[in-house]
């Protein structure tokens, strides 16, 4: 099987602190990982398809306001209309408000922050191509 994966980065605002201390809720993660999926069902398929269930997530570490967040994902296994897949979001880059207020910092190493397991489908009458991965 061909390894088919996607990617994308996005820094978290303050739009999307939840909680105190400007902590960002989990569920952006599953909204990253909605839209990574989406991309990779359209390279697949030539269309956006359902996201069916999670089988699996798993919260690691929090993410806060002003941290950038790279989300990628892969399918894993392909049905007749079933998409399996595994995500996982890394914090790549940090602020560093006590340097000053724009001060921020390119993890050495990224922090794996959530990772999660999932099932999309496209009916049958959507799929456009199939790329044999």
């Amino acid at each position: 099987m061909k390894p088919m994966k996607s990617m994308i980065r996005v820094r978290m605002s303050l739009h999307d602190a939840h909680y105190g201390g400007n902590l960002v809720d989990g569920a952006k993660m599953l909204q990253l990982f909605g839209d990574v999926a989406t991309e990779l069902l359209i390279m697949h398929d030539g269309d956006e398809g359902l996201f069916r269930a999670y089988e699996n997530v798993e919260f690691l570490a929090p993410v806060y306001a002003g941290d950038f967040i790279e989300a990628v994902g892969e399918i894993v296994e392909v049905g007749n209309t079933s998409r399996k897949m595994v995500f996982e979001a890394r914090k790549v880059i940090v602020p560093r408000p006590e340097i000053n207020d724009s001060a921020a910092d390119v993890l050495p190493e990224p922090i794996v922050v959530c990772r999660a397991n999932g099932v999309c489908v496209v009916p049958k009458d959507k799929q456009r191509k199939n790329n044999n991965i």
